[in-house]
């Protein structure tokens, strides 16, 4: 039986995906003869074929069924062999503040066709008003599926659905101490520990200040455990000139650490001898 909540998430993936508000999050465009230009370009570190998912490609339910996305249903007792399937990352929103970097994070990983899964905190919803214009609904279009954060029976909360990474941005400190102790009470913390049990890489962008012996031995844990922590620390040696410049620098850094490679934002190349 369809759960209250799974019909209001239905009636929303029916929607057309937004178009997304230019503003300050806007993908930075080069021109080159004549022509726009994405800045960014992706190298997986494992060449995994990329594969676009249009928007009409969107289930209903938000999961991937082969009722829904025309692959035809594999006879009982048979075993279904598939081609490489796309790159495909989760992505987690807790209610610290740091909105701004998931959005832009949600905006890349749509441009370079990586398949993105995104499951959004109460508190995340509570604070996204705060820190962006863009409304709930404009950011969940940015991903290729939706999910709730009270609901643990996502292909994403088991270890048989294969993903190469996720990340929790920002990610709190009540969502690192449970990641920490195992207690996977939502999908956000489950997601997660079902990616350390399975080898796969996880992201904890960390958003606190200042932080105390409890925050600290947290992270050294779960450093340990295999985790990367990751606080959006800027990078002045850029020199940037923008709130723009400096989300930009942050979240191409936190692509790196999922084994993604983009250009777009300036690295360090030693210093300069002008």
């Amino acid at each position: 039986m369809t759960r209250p909540i799974a019909k209001r998430m239905c009636e929303f993936l029916r929607e057309p995906a937004f178009p997304l508000a230019t503003g300050h999050l806007r993908l930075s465009q080069q021109r080159a003869g004549g022509r726009a230009q994405s800045r960014w370009r992706v190298e997986c570190s494992q060449k995994t074929q990329l594969r676009s998912i249009t928007a009409s490609a969107k289930q209903s339910s938000g999961r991937n069924t082969a009722e829904n996305t025309g692959d035809v249903a594999p006879k009982p007792g048979m075993a279904r062999f598939m081609g490489p399937r796309p790159t495909r990352l989760v992505v987690a929103i807790t209610g610290a503040t740091g909105t701004p970097y998931a959005i832009r994070l949600l905006e890349i990983l749509r441009d370079l066709k990586i398949e993105t899964h995104l499951v959004m905190s109460k508190w995340a919803l509570a604070t996204l008003k705060y820190e962006t214009h863009l409304s709930e609904a404009e950011i969940r279009s940015l991903a290729h599926t939706n999910y709730t954060a009270r609901d643990m029976s996502a292909p994403i909360a088991s270890g048989s659905f294969q993903h190469d990474g996720m990340i929790v941005v920002p990610c709190s400190m009540k969502s690192l101490s449970s990641i920490r102790t195992g207690f996977g009470d939502d999908l956000i913390t489950r997601a997660a520990d079902v990616t350390m049990k399975e080898g796969r890489k996880l992201t904890l962008v960390i958003r606190e200040t200042p932080l105390n012996d409890i925050h600290l031995d947290n992270m050294l844990f779960l450093r340990r455990a295999g985790a990367c922590i990751f606080p959006p620390v800027p990078a002045f040696y850029t020199r940037p000139k923008t709130l723009e410049d400096i989300v930009d620098q942050s979240v191409g850094r936190m692509l790196d650490t999922l084994g993604l490679y983009v250009e777009g934002f300036e690295r360090w190349e030693g210093f300069r001898k002008d």
